[in-house]
């Protein structure tokens, strides 16, 4: 176990000196193939991110009109309710009898059950409208941003990352492969 831990240990030091040897030899260039590198990665970055800002904006304009419909209904429901507490009174201090009063109150409660019916069915329908709002902001976004990325991979253009791997650890094979054949002198 011992001797292929050393084994290994050799063989990723030679891979190592002949990587560092190939930028000693060529730097310049390898500098600029990864800046080349990651410039195009940079750009491509440039739409998606476009893409989400303008989706953030849509979705804070979707959260502010139901939060604003909220807040009116929300007014409305308290004044509502002030105008019912002192319609009550009133009818209290007017009523000449309990069965006027009683009666008076009957009918109140009424109109109050379906007005807080109304409302709640109000609230529901902003925060329905919301939803469908955000949703479409998500779909929108997520068939800008990602399903062309999908697309691409779909084309060969882009590598996954297990075919990035496996190239990766094919190189590095390669190269010690030449590397310890450098050092033999073949």
């Amino acid at each position: 176990m011992a001797s292929k831990v050393k084994e290994f240990v050799n063989e990723q030091a030679q891979v190592l000196a002949g990587q560092a040897s190939r930028l000693r030899r060529a730097p310049g260039k390898v500098v600029r193939g990864a800046a080349a590198a990651s410039a195009k990665r940079v750009r491509a970055l440039q739409d998606p991110v476009r893409v989400v800002t303008h989706s953030g904006v849509k979705l804070t304009n979707v959260s502010h009109e139901a939060l604003l419909g909220l807040m009116a209904l929300q007014l409305e429901v308290v004044t509502s309710a002030l105008s019912d507490a002192a319609a009550q009174l009133e009818r209290v201090a007017q009523a000449e009898n309990v069965r006027d009063l009683v009666s008076g109150q009957a009918d109140e409660l009424r109109a109050v059950r379906e007005r807080v019916a109304g409302d709640v069915n109000r609230a529901v329908a902003i925060v329905r409208e919301a939803g469908r709002g955000a949703r479409q902001v998500a779909t929108e976004t997520y068939t800008r941003v990602a399903r062309p990325a999908k697309r691409a991979v779909r084309k060969g253009k882009v590598k996954t990352k297990a075919k990035a791997k496996t190239k990766a650890k094919a190189k590095t094979k390669t190269r010690a492969k030449k590397t310890v054949r450098r050092a033999r002198g073949r």
